[in-house]
């Protein structure tokens, strides 16, 4: 995870894949990308991201498949260096990957005791209460959780690194209705409950997820960032949409045409 090492007040930057270290300097920001791209093979996966992202924000980061979100967000985590450009992060980034990957034949208990292991910041008491919270048995064998369990489960190591960034990929994609809202409203509580001023990306194909979690949007499309800011000023500063989900389509249409 990047900044593992990192002093405080200094952030990570991931320069183009040329053979470059990393640097550290200060930034305000939580995340800042500079003519940031990604390419495989001939494709663009990202290309020319320019993005600031402000800290203590709920982000949310939408878009069509193809759209480039997973890159990015491997791209702010440090799991790929980029192409072309710059990404700054904040240090002790969390991470909850598409479909929030656990090792089913571990017990809830044994990822406790692998993340304190791994993680020299590790909070095992705010890993036991979000796992009590989230009414999940230290016993039980991981692989025999359901999907909203294990995401909660995920959600519980990733926030007990004490990260300043939490990033999740697509964290409830997969989940009914309630074990989606119970999951949302676990990482509003584990935002709102950090004394550091956590960031949360995270991102959703479900605009109305989106509509109540989030208060900043960026809206990829293309490989491309086309759309991004606070939620309440982009829909002031849109004529014809009277919530997210209508600036969202219409930004999508605009880019199909």
């Amino acid at each position: 995870m990047p900044g593992a090492g990192c002093q405080s007040g200094v952030s990570l930057r991931h320069g183009a894949d040329t053979g470059a270290g990393v640097e550290l300097w200060p930034v305000d920001n939580a995340i800042e990308a500079n003519a940031l791209g990604k390419r495989y093979g001939r494709r663009w996966a990202l290309a020319d991201c320019a993005l600031t992202v402000p800290a203590g924000q709920v982000v949310g980061l939408v878009g069509p498949n193809g759209a480039g979100k997973t890159t990015l967000l491997e791209l702010v985590v440090g799991l790929l260096r980029p192409t072309t450009g710059t990404i700054t992060v904040r240090q002790r980034a969390g991470f909850v990957a598409q479909g929030a990957p656990i090792y089913g034949d571990l017990s809830v208990a044994d990822h406790l005791r692998m993340g304190r292991a791994l993680n020299k910041h590790w909070d095992g008491g705010l890993a036991h209460r979000r796992l009590e919270e989230a009414g999940l048995d230290p016993r039980q064998r991981a692989g025999r959780l359901s999907g909203g369990q294990r995401a909660q489960l995920a959600l519980a190591l990733a926030v007990a690194k004490r990260p300043g960034l939490l990033v999740l990929d697509e964290p409830a994609a997969n989940l009914d209705p309630l074990a989606r809202r119970e999951f949302l409203d676990s990482v509003a509580q584990a935002v709102t409950t950090s004394a550091e001023g956590t960031t949360v990306v995270f991102s959703s194909h479900l605009v109305a997820d989106l509509e109540r979690t989030c208060g900043y949007l960026i809206l990829l499309a293309g490989a491309q960032v086309r759309l991004a800011g606070p939620v309440d000023a982009l829909l002031a500063g849109s004529a014809h949409s009277q919530s997210l989900d209508d600036l969202v389509v219409s930004h999508l249409r605009e880019v199909a045409q």
